[in-house]
């Protein structure tokens, strides 16, 4: 049995779905309020039967405060991939994704202990990723710097990290994987499903990007990893590293959209300082800090050349895949109007 947290997120539902193709027995963890008919309505872009593979599904309400809970949910599995996760960049969300992505970790990892899991596969992010190599360019060696200002997602996510690699200190045998911004269909609005809705909403983007991976190839290559017991070792999956108006010129083209203006670094730290004269009238602006207006105005370069090593993959192209997805998401767009 394999158990996959965060399974109606964006890639968790991908990996389940890969897993069942496989012939493997799969549980699934999801929230109480969770909307399993966009997990359902979802696989019928990627498998022609989807109905049948969805069905055979098991999933569970798993409470990642409650160790009984987790310890419910694990009786029977031998392989675990985490994926749940909170994504944000609002700095309100802190406390809650420190709660999320550090304690939740730490918990289900405490719950693997004298349990039946021999592999424990995480979802981590290139968010964490500082030190630049010699050639100029982020790598699997490129450590986390505390010393530099980050964004409170970055922070939980290296602190989870450091959960993982004491398990895996512990004799757990553990794969991280990085993936960059995942572009996948369904959970339109959330978390990296809203690449769609923003680009089509907001006239605007920003002069800096970062590096994508098609979903269906971070859950392919995270099964593939497992099988090939990679343990001990982190990965980062990326196709490209793309500036964030290509990507916007692609998808506004395609929705019929006028192409979006960039605003500059300086034209966003001015509204750093609204937001510090303001960020307690306006909560939206609130988003603006020092580190979130780095992170969109640079392009860092992060290389694939690890994972190509290790399992010779081919990587979809981000164009391949804004094409693919972007269809999927125009055409659930008529469905709901």
């Amino acid at each position: 049995m394999v158990f996959v947290t965060g399974a109606t997120g964006i890639l968790g539902r991908v990996i389940v779905l890969d897993l069942l193709k496989k012939g493997k027995n799969v549980r699934a963890s999801k929230r109480p309020g969770s909307n399993l008919n966009d997990v359902k309505h979802s696989y019928g872009f990627y498998t022609e039967n989807p109905e049948e593979l969805f069905n055979k599904i098991e999933w569970v309400d798993v409470d990642f405060d409650d160790l009984n809970s987790l310890q419910n949910a694990l009786k029977g599995v031998d392989e675990v991939y985490h994926c749940a996760a909170k994504v944000s960049f609002h700095p309100h969300d802190a406390k809650e994704m420190y709660h999320t992505n550090v304690k939740g970790t730490e918990n289900l990892l405490f719950a693997c202990e004298g349990s039946e899991v021999k592999k424990f596969l995480h979802v981590s992010s290139i968010a964490v990723l500082d030190i630049f190599n010699e050639k100029g360019e982020l790598d699997e060696t490129s450590e986390f710097n505390p010393k530099e200002e980050h964004s409170a997602y970055a922070v939980s996510k290296h602190l989870a990290e450091m959960e993982v690699w004491r398990a895996s200190a512990e004799g757990l045998n553990t794969i991280i994987i990085n993936p960059g911004m995942i572009i996948g269909s369904g959970n339109w609005g959330q978390s990296s499903g809203d690449i769609f809705p923003t680009f089509e909403k907001n006239g605007f983007t920003f002069s800096g990007g970062t590096s994508y991976i098609d979903v269906r190839d971070a859950a392919q290559i995270s099964i593939e990893l497992m099988e090939k017991n990679a343990f001990g070792e982190r990965f980062i999956l990326i196709s490209e590293n793309k500036r964030y108006a290509e990507l916007g010129k692609q998808i506004r083209s395609q929705l019929g959209l006028k192409e979006a203006k960039i605003l500059t670094k300086s034209q966003l730290s001015l509204g750093r300082f609204a937001n510090i004269l303001f960020g307690w009238l306006i909560p939206k602006l609130r988003i603006i800090t020092k580190s979130n207006i780095e992170s969109i105005s640079s392009l860092n370069i992060i290389s694939n050349q690890k994972i190509k090593e290790k399992i010779d993959y081919q990587f979809v192209s981000v164009k391949e895949s804004i094409d693919f997805h972007l269809k999927n998401y125009i055409n659930d767009k008529k469905l709901n109007s």
